[in-house]
């Protein structure tokens, strides 16, 4: 395969899963977590495998 092939099917792909993503994901940006929690007060949940259990 060439590049000219390869490039627009892999550009095709990608945008068939962001298009997949966005009609079964539910947005709502009201309930979404702030990006940017500096001193927010709210805590950290999930995705950190070397935080210790409480």
């Amino acid at each position: 395969m060439t590049r000219r092939t390869t490039a627009p099917l892999a550009l095709a792909l990608l945008g068939l899963l962001i298009l997949f993503d966005h009609a079964t994901s539910d947005l709502n940006p009201y309930r979404a977590p702030p990006m940017l929690a500096l001193g927010s007060g709210t805590a950290a949940v999930g995705g950190f495998c070397g935080a210790l259990p409480q």
